[in-house]
């Protein structure tokens, strides 16, 4: 039996047929062998693994990443778990995704044997794949685990975003006549499940408090307003100095798309900022707690 443990602080899986499993399959070798190519175009040394030390790291830290079409998406998470790693040497840590990228989450927790693992979602809300696909992958597989909550929200996602705002060229307003032109979009993927908005609105608000406007949450798809909606509403009441926050995880589709829209600046995705890193390993380190114990069943 696998236990969910929402841990906060503050559509349906889709079936690939077997063309577009195939080349997604190329797509993501093809991406961890140019992770590997140095600006010179020489070959980087594949690192050394870590030894795992199961004395000290009893539960394999397993990031759930949704997965995309999009090859930078997974050289992105290849390399923040890589961050993850260096900041924990010696932890376990291993990759599943829930769809469109290998390995998938059921492969990741069979190669596990009988270790107990940790899963922690890179998801930035509630939704049906942390209430649904994840916990159920988890529940099919012989591995002991738990199931953390999504990363957000969270005061270290909108230090994150602050940050990948200030790389694309934000500055606090210095005067009270910029500072009622200014605000801020939060632009996140969409849900059809509310409590996902309300944890974008509560980010928007962590990060309104750092940066001293408005912060309205918009969306690429499915749940309202969408990112143009948004900026038209902002601009009805003045605000026309308007950034536009990437609130997504990894470069793709809607990232992309939500930046060109953007009127003034658009940040990056929070990619492999080290809060990101830093909360996936507070995540874990909640739900590995001696408190959290009794939950950790197998199946």
């Amino acid at each position: 039996m696998t236990a969910s443990n929402p841990l906060h602080d503050e559509s349906p899986t889709v079936h690939l047929d077997s063309t577009a499993h195939l080349m997604n399959r190329i797509s993501s070798q093809l991406a961890r062998q140019l992770s590997l190519v140095g600006p010179d175009g020489r070959r980087r040394p594949e690192p050394p693994p870590v030894p795992e030390r199961p004395g000290r790291y009893p539960h394999a830290l397993v990031v759930v990443a949704h997965g995309s079409r999009d090859p930078r998406a997974l050289r992105t998470v290849t390399a923040l778990l890589d961050e993850v790693r260096a900041l924990r040497p010696g932890l376990p840590v291993h990759l599943g995704h829930i769809e469109l990228n290998e390995p998938l989450l059921a492969d990741t927790l069979a190669a596990l044997g009988d270790r107990e693992a940790i899963l922690v979602p890179l998801l930035l809300g509630r939704g049906y794949h942390i209430k649904r696909d994840i916990p159920g992958t988890a529940a099919a597989s012989r591995v002991r685990t738990r199931v953390a909550g999504a990363l957000g929200p969270h005061p270290l996602l909108a230090e994150a975003l602050h940050a990948r705002l200030t790389e694309a060229g934000w500055r606090t307003p210095g005067d009270d006549a910029t500072r009622r032109r200014t605000a801020v979009v939060l632009a996140a993927a969409g849900s059809r499940d509310p409590d996902a908005r309300v944890d974008t609105a509560r980010t928007a608000r962590l990060l309104a408090a750092r940066l001293g406007v408005p912060v309205v949450p918009a969306y690429a798809t499915t749940a309202s307003p969408s990112v143009p909606d948004a900026l038209t509403a902002l601009a009805a009441r003045g605000r026309t100095r308007v950034a536009v926050a990437s609130y997504f995880t990894a470069p793709g589709r809607f990232a992309t798309q939500c930046a060109e829209q953007a009127p003034w600046i658009a940040s990056a995705p929070l990619g492999t900022h080290p809060a990101t890193a830093r909360l996936l390993l507070h995540r874990y380190d909640r739900a590995a707690a001696p408190a959290s114990a009794p939950a950790l069943a197998s199946a």
